[in-house]
Parts: C-alpha cells; sequence; structure tokens
C-alpha cells in the first residue's frame, strides 16, 4: 500500500529527478491537519477556486414517462459542493440524517442508506447518489450496499408481495430502475463483482415483472450497456498488459542495431504540435477508464468503528489509475531517452528544442499532465547535467513553462491556469476547447489530503458527510474532464511509437548521459566506470 501512495503522490515517479515539484509533492503538506472533533470546514482545504455549477433541476417523476435521466458531472455540484436546495422537507430532517440550514451533513449509515432508495413519493437527489456510492465504499463493501438497497427495495415495496399494489409497483419501478441505471453508469466497475451482477439482475428482473413491454425494453438496455461497458475495459486491460509485456530496454536495442539505424521520435513525427495532439490522444484514452471509485479505493483505510477491520480490502480496484500513473513516468522517461541518445552536441539540443515546443503545445491545448511530464523528462539528472548541450539551448520559451509549472505556493500559476482551462471548457464550442487534462499528480494529492485532513466518522457515529461533498465535488470535476472526445486526428504509427517504443533504463540513461559528455568528478567517473562495465561489458 505505501508504494502505491508513493507512486500516485508523485513521490516515486521519476527516481533520478530533481525537479522540486516532486519533493513539493513529498514535503510540503499545503493542506491544513483537522483535529478529529472539529468540524469539517469546506472553504479551508479548497485550495483551487472551485468553478461555480449551475445548481441542476430535481425532477421527482411521478411514472414513467418522467423517470429522470443522469445529468452531466458539471450541473450536478454548484460553488458550495452540492445542491443547497435539496432536503427541505420535514420527513428527512430526522431518522438518523442531521441538518444544518437545510443542507445535510452528517447521518448513521443505515439513515443514509435509506436516505439513498426511492419510493412512491421521493427520489434521491443525483448529488446526493454520486456522492453516497462514491463515499460508501469506506464503510462498506459496494456488493454489501447493493445487498441493502436490494433488500430495501423488495421489503418497503413490497416488491416480493405478487397481489401488492400493482399501481405503487407501477410508480416506484421507474425510480428503482434509475437508481440502478446512475450507479451502472457512473460505477460500472463495481459490476464486475459477480455478487453485485446477480443482485442487479434479480432486482430488474422484479421490478420488469407485469411491466408493459417499454419499461421491460429500458431494463434489458440498462444490463446491455452495462455489459458493453465491462467488455470495454476488458479489452483495454488486456491491451495495456500486452504493451508491458512486449516493452524492452532501449539500450538492449542499441546492443542489438547500429545506431545508424536507430529512429528517434523525429524520424515519426516531425512536427511538434502533431506531436502534442497525439499525447492528448493517449491521456484522454487512459483518463476514460479510470473509475472515480478509484480515488476513493486507493486511499482506503481502516475505520475504527468497524472493529478495526479495513474496509473493501480484499480488491481494491485502481488498476486504471495506476496505469495512469505509469504513463506518465514513461513519457518522462522516454523524453529524456530520445535526448540523451543522440551522439551530436547538436543533435540532443536540437531534440531539446523539440520537445520544449510540444511542451508549449500540451499547455496551449490543456493537456498539463503530458507537460508536466516532458518538463519532468528534461529535469532528470542525466539530461539537465548535459551543460554544453544546453549552451545550444534557445531556453527562454522553456523557462515560461517551467513558471507556468512552478510548485511554490502550493503551484499557484498551474493551478490558475487550470482554472482558466476549465472556465473555458464550461462556454466552451468545440471539443478543443472543452479539453482539460489536469497534473495528475497533484490531483491526486489534493484529493489524498482531502481524504486524510478530516475523519469519515464524527464523535456520534454518524458519517461525515459535509466531507463527503467535498470529496464528491472534485471527483465530478475530473469525472466532466475525462469524457471529452479527443479531437484531433488519430495517426497510428505515432501513436504505436509513443505507447511501445522501448526506453532507457535509469542506469542507461546515465550512461549515455556520460557517453555524451564525460564526467566532471571521482563520483561520476566512478559510476561511469561501474555502468560500462555492467552494462556494456567494457572496463
Amino acid at each position: 500500500m505505501a508504494g502505491l501512495l508513493a507512486a500516485l503522490l508523485g513521490w516515486g515517479a521519476a527516481p533520478m529527478c530533481e525537479n522540486p515539484i516532486f519533493s513539493t509533492l513529498a514535503g510540503e503538506k499545503s493542506l491544513p491537519d483537522c483535529k478529529k472533533e472539529q468540524p469539517w470546514k469546506p472553504a479551508v482545504y479548497t485550495s483551487v477556486t472551485p468553478v461555480c455549477f449551475p445548481n441542476p433541476l430535481i425532477d421527482k417523476p411521478a411514472g414513467k414517462e418522467s423517470m429522470p435521466q443522469t445529468p452531466p458531472f458539471s450541473a450536478m455540484f454548484d460553488s458550495s459542493g452540492y445542491n443547497r436546495n435539496l432536503y427541505q422537507s420535514a420527513e428527512d430532517s430526522c431518522g438518523g440524517l442531521y441538518y444544518h440550514d437545510n443542507n445535510l451533513l452528517s447521518g448513521s449509515l443505515e439513515a443514509l442508506i435509506q436516505h439513498l432508495v426511492p419510493n412512491v413519493d421521493y427520489y434521491p437527489d443525483r448529488t446526493y447518489i454520486f456522492t453516497f456510492l462514491l463515499s460508501s465504499r469506506l464503510f462498506m463493501h459496494p456488493y454489501e450496499l447493493m445487498a441493502k438497497v436490494c433488500h430495501l427495495c423488495v421489503e418497503h415495496q413490497r416488491l416480493s408481495d405478487p397481489d401488492g399494489d400493482k399501481n405503487q409497483m407501477r410508480k416506484i419501478a421507474p425510480k428503482i430502475l434509475q437508481l440502478l441505471t446512475e450507479w451502472t453508469e457512473t460505477f460500472p466497475y463495481d459490476f464486475r463483482d459477480e455478487r453485485m451482477m446477480r443482485n442487479l439482475k434479480d432486482l430488474a428482473h422484479r421490478i420488469a415483472s407485469g411491466e408493459e413491454q417499454a419499461f421491460r425494453k429500458s431494463v434489458q438496455q440498462m444490463l446491455q450497456s452495462l455489459v458493453r461497458k465491462l467488455a470495454a475495459l476488458s479489452q483495454y486491460e488486456e491491451v495495456l498488459a500486452k504493451v508491458g509485456s512486449t516493452a524492452a530496454d532501449r539500450l538492449a536495442v542499441l546492443k542489438s542495431k547500429p545506431l545508424s539505424v536507430q529512429r528517434d521520435i523525429t524520424a515519426v513525427c516531425s512536427d511538434p504540435y502533431t506531436l502534442a495532439q497525439q499525447l492528448t490522444h493517449v491521456e484522454l484514452e487512459r483518463l476514460n477508464y479510470i473509475g472515480p471509485e478509484e480515488f476513493v479505493q486507493a486511499f482506503l483505510q481502516k475505520d475504527l468503528l468497524d472493529n478495526d477491520k479495513t474496509c473493501y480490502s480484499e480488491r481494491k480496484k485502481t488498476r486504471n489509475l495506476e496505469a495512469y500513473v505509469e504513463w506518465f513516468n514513461r513519457l518522462s522517461y522516454l523524453v529524456a531517452t530520445e535526448i540523451c541518445m543522440p551522439v551530436k552536441k547538436k543533435h540532443r539540443a536540437r531534440m531539446i528544442e523539440y520537445f520544449i515546443d510540444v511542451a508549449r503545445e500540451c499547455f496551449n491545448i490543456g493537456n498539463f499532465n503530458s507537460l508536466m511530464a516532458i518538463i519532468s523528462g528534461m529535469n532528470m539528472s542525466p539530461v539537465s547535467r548535459l551543460k554544453k548541450t544546453w549552451a545550444k539551448v534557445k531556453t527562454a520559451k522553456f523557462d515560461i513553462l517551467e513558471h507556468q509549472m512552478d510548485p511554490s505556493s502550493n503551484f499557484y500559476n498551474y493551478r490558475t491556469a487550470l482554472r482558466g482551462a476549465a472556465q473555458r471548457s464550461l462556454t466552451a464550442h468545440s471539443n478543443r476547447e472543452k479539453i482539460v487534462i489536469p497534473f495528475f499528480s497533484l490531483l491526486i494529492k489534493d484529493i489524498y489530503f482531502l481524504n486524510e485532513g478530516c475523519a469519515n466518522r464524527l464523535p456520534n457515529g454518524h458519517v461525515n458527510f459535509e466531507k463527503f461533498w467535498e470529496l464528491a465535488k472534485q471527483v465530478s470535476e475530473f469525472m466532466t474532464w475525462k469524457q471529452v472526445e479527443c479531437p484531433f486526428q488519430r495517426d497510428r504509427k505515432i501513436l504505436q511509437y509513443l505507447v511501445t517504443i522501448p526506453v532507457f533504463s535509469e542506469d542507461a540513461l546515465y550512461l549515455a548521459s556520460y557517453e555524451s559528455e564525460g564526467p566532471e568528478n571521482h563520483i561520476e567517473k566512478d559510476r561511469w566506470k561501474s555502468l560500462r562495465s555492467s552494462l556494456l561489458g567494457r572496463v
């Protein structure tokens, strides 16, 4: 677990990188600690001024014709983190739920589960559905929650009684279907668990029995959509596994082929703007497969009120999140490899300037993750020590980019640029203007400290729901960004190169760097000799 957290927070992202960005991620706890007995204060933890979202119109359907639709994530939360115009009915102000100024702040776990289940006169607000489904896994398995939801739907709505009130079932069935639809659309990976799928199919069968054909068709469409999503995920994971198994060290390739026949990235893509667009393709594709629950499951901890048992510890599904972090590291190493590989100094300088242009276009697009990976690669020690090479580079543009991603003041410059990109996305008229790809390690850091900053439970045993409103708001913003379709034309040759070409290991990077510009002190000389002996078999 410690290794995963280190990777996610950037502590082990690029082991030889001396860029202060990574030391900031590890050492600068910019978000203050919160004592367990203190009330949650969202403003303290919001280091970025939140985008103001419009309040959604909450429909409470009376039947099939008015069944609500899942809204886009950008419409789910207002600037406070949730829709403040909810929960104003008298009956919702009791029964284990605590409100202040009509805002739900806390409640017992059982009461919160009850609040999730619709009835004839009530359908839960969709911000609540997303927030509770996201955070509930800190306290129980998703399959346990599904079992409770199914029980409440069956028993409370008397779906198990064939002689029950048919009119009541006709009113409640579309609402139950909508709840299941929102769950399967927003958290489809929960249903890789056979227990989840079994409960889902059972409840879907119950509510569809005796209903009109159109309603039964809606149930079938929900199940088919879920199966397609899970199949796409499995295919994506197979591709990642295949790419990983065929990866080789670049040095081994160099040994087998003369340097004169080796390709570099400019032979595949000479235009830096095109490369930035293809990097955006990779970023958006990998972002799209990250489930919102992975942000929570990466930081699951022990709930002291549940007999000190680790919640949901059997299978922490964070593989897509981890794969995205690994992509960042790969891109950093690819940049360093392409710079260190050329024998001639002018070719190395030209490669540095090429990646500076790529990084600048990534910034213009709103692809901050690739931008930071490129900067990270150019700041790795084997690259930064090439003083003669850097002397031939016009670094003015690079200095501007480094200033934009400066880690000081908790990445103030970057956060300002991110806000601008987010605002542009909200008013965009094209998919290109909608692109917002955040610096992922910093996003993870923010969510991590948000989760760590305050207790999940209050002293009275209630779930600290105000904390989870803020957590859901941050995750929902990311969900909006990841759903954007890439507007650029795909180039398979470039994409294949980016994800499969072998890259230098850390030792190989140092060796290439020393071969290009000799060691400057005894420590570097000793390391050079050791690397030549171990990697090349030379003395």
